[in-house]
């Protein structure tokens, strides 16, 4: 006998709607992969107790690299960093711009709305609001979308060519090439059968064995029936065929290479910074996540800036507080399990005494993190209003600087271009 449920209990309800929508769904995802979980590591770690270190304890090389200032290079904030053929290419949300500098942050180029050539007939705003890198002729060029069109440009800044736009997603969806030039990582997958298609957070594909491992089956009307903070994220630590991945509303730690996707590290954080087990599933949290959150301030929404860099697993946690006793970038040592908050690094000889982040006292750091890590190095960066205040708490004790910080405590002030700061971290 079935037995009666009284769906005027409200919470009852809720679960039994939530289900219902969960199951018809569902029904329509095609089959996921398997995700392996067979080497998981659980990590308990209370970033409370990580402890602060001497910045030559962590990192073997720092370099101080700052953007020279001209009447057109000037702008606020490193918004999107990329190296490419040893030059800096950065994106300014708020002056929509893209920027190009030498390795030694000489000025190169530029490319604003004003450098895009609009139609007569068209009397639309040109506005553009990121880059990508993409390969033409066996060359990088930076690729820009506006309106119906690609635009390419060389690092110079100057426009080579206009495309008329055709497919987006088939230039600006990311996706990550491995070293064994058989298998592709393709966030936001979209697999089709007939007039049906399911989306997946992520896919691995293999040229070779013209073979598809999708994962994380999601409705793409998600974003209309709930809340989100940030989102999946993929971040490489150097190591060929392999890329860490973190998904939305998670403490786990996932670890792509060319055959699977697999379960490395379940994080476990103290119950006042983490949400509840039941969140993405208790029907109670939809459209409400945010006003959790805000609620909540050192619960952590995720989990982000995740690298393994020998024995060190990096991670930064994001909250909707700012309370900056609060720690949320961390070092974890695998092997002697010691934990080191970035954000009480104390700077000595190896950083000419200078902080290597902002954390603490300003907040590029807290909101950004590292911009990437790239051939063995971390890139951050801060403001040159940041620079100066540290400069001045130096006094006199400490004035051995490069060359090129010399020069720019000579020539600059509190309102140049920021300071990019390249990090070598210990492995061991």
């Amino acid at each position: 006998m079935i037995p009666f449920i009284n769906l005027h209990y409200p919470r009852i309800k809720a679960f039994c709607i939530f289900f219902i929508i969960l199951f018809v769904s569902f029904k329509t995802f095609g089959q996921a992969a398997k995700i392996d979980s067979s080497g998981m590591v659980t990590l308990r770690l209370d970033p409370q107790n990580a402890r602060g270190a001497n910045v030559s304890q962590v990192f073997d090389d720092v370099k101080f690299i700052p953007l020279e200032t001209t009447k057109e290079s000037l702008f606020g904030r490193i918004n999107d960093l990329q190296i490419v053929n040893n030059q800096f290419v950065i994106f300014d949300y708020d002056t929509r711009a893209v920027l190009i500098f030498a390795a030694d942050g000489k000025f190169k180029g530029k490319i604003d709305a004003s450098r895009i050539p609009q139609d007569e007939a068209d009397k639309t705003k040109t506005e553009f609001y990121g880059y990508r890198i993409v390969k033409e002729n066996k060359d990088s060029v930076i690729a820009i979308h506006s309106g119906k069109y690609f635009f390419y440009f060389d690092f110079n800044g100057k426009m080579l060519k206009k495309v008329l736009n055709k497919d987006a997603t088939a230039i600006f969806n990311k996706q990550y090439e491995f070293a064994n030039k058989e298998t592709t990582v393709r966030p936001f997958f979209i697999q089709k059968k007939g007039k049906d298609s399911t989306y997946y957070e992520l896919a691995i594909l293999n040229k070779t064995k013209k073979d598809t491992l999708p994962y994380f089956p999601f409705s793409v009307k998600r974003y209309q029936t709930d809340e989100f903070l940030g989102g999946a994220a993929f971040y490489d630590s150097g190591v060929k065929n392999e890329l860490f991945f973190v998904n939305v509303y998670s403490y786990n730690l996932y670890k792509i290479t060319p055959d699977k996707l697999s379960l490395a590290y379940r994080i476990i954080f103290p119950a006042n910074n983490s949400f509840p087990n039941d969140f993405m599933d208790n029907p109670i949290y939809i459209k409400k996540r945010l006003e959790y959150f805000r609620k909540n301030t050192k619960v952590f929404y995720t989990i982000n800036n995740t690298y393994q860099i020998g024995d060190f697993l990096y991670l930064q946690m994001r909250s909707m507080g700012y309370d900056k006793e609060l720690k949320k970038a961390i070092i974890y040592n695998l092997k002697t399990t010691e934990l080191i908050s970035l954000q009480d690094l104390e700077p000595d000889s190896l950083s000419s005494f200078l902080p290597v982040t902002d954390a603490g006292a300003f907040y590029e750091f807290s909101n950004k993190g590292f911009h990437l890590y790239k051939e063995g190095y971390f890139y951050t960066s801060y403001s040159s209003l940041a620079m100066f205040k540290f400069k001045e708490q130096l006094g006199d004790k400490h004035d051995k600087f490069s060359p090129l910080m010399t020069e720019y405590f000579k020539t600059q002030d509190r309102k140049a271009n920021p300071v990019i700061i390249q990090l070598k971290p210990k492995k061991h």
